[in-house]
């Protein structure tokens, strides 16, 4: 209002000097422009409202007064009259020469740069000193969001030669005032502590390190405000109402304490619940559905869960814009509800086209294959929510995007936008890693996940280490027929120095071959099998037990083994790595065929389960068994196909491949049985919350590995409880625990503190 009154009187006091200098209306047959040092005339002309020829009196200079104040070029405007000659006499606004900003840590410079210019505050633009000011206010809002309520702006304006100026904006930022405490007020039938435990507002829990969970933010409570609505109206408190929230601030701007008035009315039950509207899938059916009963306390998630599960069900029918109304009818006197779920199921649609978009390498082919929403078939919500899991999964997508376009002209067609993010199919890496076991590892790898955009997978891998030296080539096709069997194959030269692993000393060379077929059973079940050629060839020393010895008289130093090989896979989790939640069953079978030089068999179950449990904490519980022995005229499982247990991958707290029966070296050797067991607790991480590629956990191994199945015995399983961290490090995943081994028995190897860097094969 004051500038629109400064602007008036301006105006007003420039009119009045020209009116004096009038004597009457003239036609204009000259404009002159004086006082510009940096605008050019030409651009004072383009604005003015009035031209050489026109007819000019004194009702005409307050519009160009106007209008040349609101160009923001100039801080003052004059008007004088020679003859018929107008001149216009300005005085220009100065120019910024330098903008110069320190003390900023929590907002970017080029943030702030960014910020400036959108205002008009840049280098080489006209200053503009009530800008500035808007702009100090923005600034303080910023960091008053970011809880920092000691932040100082201070700005300077300095006078430069030429009619320019240079500006410095100062910022003492401040600490970060923290809240104290979130206090509720009215709560009378639920502790506090219960009630706050979802909110993103308060004191951070103790292994939250660098949690902004006790920063301020207005957002962040309004969000918390609706958390508290809603758990009250899910445990029946109909009328409940939050009266008032207040912020307060201690005197030295530290400390923040939020309090939270609210009314919690009373409980209300469900008196009956019915169904209503049109039923294109069976009422019954529908009724199954429910998530709320008759006699059941209210509860608003259960009946928004209710809703969406006929919805869902509707969608699968085809009825992809089905509108399920909930329509409460409240008696204040019984403190009862009845429910009326509406169906209005809609029109049945269909699916006209499925259009695919982001895959810049990929063919549409690949990801067609993986859709479960067909074209021309009717619009199921479940079939578009498989397909975009499944494509989710695909190594080679980063993200998906599935949108459902009404087809113009049309009530019953739909189409499918399908958009995808594609990341980097390949790789390309050379390494350097180290194992406790197994020393300093040098590998290097090429593969190509979705090779020529084909979504087939070829890989090239070299592994070195004193243990083992390793050359495999791998092809998999994972579409080698349109009903997805898979199909791999797969070339592979391992050198093992068994003593470097601190086991029974040989050295082997096996060379293998395999090639292997996948057959999808269900959407989360799937069943592999195949053929295996290997090649084994022996050779010891002095050092060798008798009991390779006596393997190798019996059955020679060379094989020739053909194997057939199978898997069942029961894969229901949420990704393969750090799952948080789903289940893995795995069961292989590896079973030599008569023929080969030994004829042996092996089996191998793995179960583990992930369960959500409060917050990011997961509960996983697995175990596996193991077993093998021989048959036909081989004598024993051979030793280079004998378990082993200890170590990070399957027993910590012990040594690598430490436990179960040893030779006549007193070396470990092997058995035919192993047991394992895991119980573990994953945590969020402490120092980088939203960390994807780091995991905490507190664990409890148990296991152990045994000569043949007969000797199993619960007294003699080892075991070990501790911490551990996995790292998807740049340089390969690590591997770290700190484990206490209990009921071990003398001379067990045990090992408090044991890691692992690089991949092993």
């Amino acid at each position: 209002m004051l500038k629109k009154v400064l602007l008036s009187l301006v105006i007003a006091s420039a009119f009045g000097m020209f009116h004096y200098a009038l004597a009457a209306s003239f036609i204009l047959e000259d404009i002159e422009i004086e006082g510009l040092e940096r605008i050019q005339a030409g651009t004072v002309f383009t604005y003015l409202p009035v031209k050489v020829g026109d007819e000019f009196d004194e009702e005409r200079s307050a519009d160009i007064i106007r209008t040349l104040f609101k160009t923001g070029f100039f801080k003052d405007v004059a008007l004088r009259r020679r003859g018929n000659v107008l001149i216009v006499n300005v005085s220009e606004r100065p120019a910024i020469a330098s903008l110069d900003i320190q003390g900023n840590k929590d907002i970017d410079s080029d943030a702030l740069n960014e910020a400036l210019k959108n205002v008009g505050i840049a280098k080489g633009r006209v200053f503009n000193r009530s800008v500035l000011e808007r702009l100090e206010n923005e600034l303080l809002q910023q960091y008053l969001a970011r809880g920092k309520y000691n932040v100082k702006i201070d700005t300077s304006v300095t006078d430069e030669p030429r009619n320019r100026v240079g500006i410095s904006i100062n910022i003492a930022e401040g600490e970060v005032a923290k809240i104290k405490r979130v206090n509720i007020v009215g709560n009378r039938s639920y502790e506090e502590k219960d009630l706050t435990k979802g909110f993103e507002s308060g004191i951070p829990p103790w292994y939250a390190v660098w949690s902004s969970k006790d920063q301020y933010s207005k957002q962040k409570l309004s969000g918390d405000l609706e958390i508290l609505r809603t758990e009250y109206l899910d445990m029946g408190y109909l009328k409940f109402n939050i009266e008032s929230s207040q912020v307060s601030i201690t005197p030295d701007k530290e400390d923040i304490y939020i309090t939270i008035n609210v009314d919690e009315g009373d409980k209300y039950v469900v008196k009956d619940i019915k169904l209503a509207g049109t039923f294109v899938v069976p009422e019954q059916e529908l009724q199954e559905l429910l998530q709320i009963n008759p006699g059941d306390t209210f509860s608003r998630g259960k009946i928004v869960q209710t809703t969406d599960m006929i919805s869902k069900r509707l969608g699968d029918e085809g009825y992809a814009f089905a509108n399920i109304n909930a329509i409460p009818e409240v008696d204040d006197e019984t403190k009862e509800v009845s429910l009326t779920l509406f169906v209005d199921p809609g029109q049945r649609v269909y699916v006209e086209r499925i259009n695919v978009s982001g895959n810049q390498v990929t063919s549409d082919e690949v990801y067609r294959r993986e859709l479960r929403q067909m074209e021309g078939g009717w619009y199921s919500q479940s079939n578009v929510e498989l397909s975009r899991s499944r494509l989710q999964r695909l190594p080679y997508v980063e993200s998906v995007e599935i949108n459902t376009e009404r087809v113009p002209g049309s009530s019953d067609l739909v189409n499918l936008d399908v958009r995808v993010t594609e990341r980097l199919a390949g790789n390309f890496s050379i390494g350097l890693g180290f194992s406790q076991s197994q020393g300093p590892i040098i590998s290097g790898s090429v593969s190509q996940e979705n090779f020529l955009g084909s979504g087939k997978s070829v890989a090239f891998e070299v592994n070195t280490s004193k243990v083992n030296t390793v050359f495999r080539v791998n092809y998999t096709n994972p579409f080698y027929t349109i009903d997805g069997v898979s199909r791999s194959l797969g070339v592979s030269y391992i050198s093992t120095d068994a003593r470097e692993a601190d086991i029974s000393d040989f050295n082997s060379d096996q060379l293998n071959a395999n090639l292997s077929y996948g057959i999808p059973l269900t959407e989360h079940d799937r069943i592999n099998a195949g053929l295996a050629v290997s090649g084994v060839s022996i050779d010891t020393n002095t050092n060798t037990p008798d009991e390779i010895n006596d393997f190798i008289d019996d059955e020679g130093d060379n094989y020739l083994n053909f194997s057939l090989v199978s898997s069942i896979e029961h894969d229901t989790r949420n990704r393969t790595v750090f799952a948080n939640r789903g289940n893995l069953q795995r069961f292989n079978a590896e079973l030599s065929v008569p023929g080969s030089d030994l004829t042996f068999y092996k089996l191998d179950y793995r179960n583990v389960v992930y369960v959500p449990l409060y917050e990011e904490f997961t509960l996983s519980v697995g175990g596996s068994f193991a077993y093998g022995d021989s048959y036909g005229g081989t004598s024993d499982l051979p030793f280079y196909e004998k378990y082993f247990a200890g170590g990070v991958r399957t027993l910590r707290g012990y040594e690598n491949n430490s436990l179960g029966p040893r030779d006549s070296e007193d070396d470990p050797f092997g058995g035919n049985f192993r047991s394992i067991g895991n119980l573990e607790l994953l945590v969020p991480s402490p120092f980088f919350k939203d960390a994807k590629n780091i995991q905490l956990s507190t664990f409890v191994d148990y296991g152990n590995v045994f000569a043949k199945a007969s000797d199993f015995e619960l007294n003699e399983l080892r075991g070990a409880y501790g911490v551990g961290v996995q790292w998807i490090s740049p340089v390969g995943a690590l591997t770290i625990s700190l484990a206490q081994a209990f009921n071990d028995q003398p001379g067990d190897d045990t090992q408090i503190f044991q890691f692992n860097l690089g991949s092993l094969f």
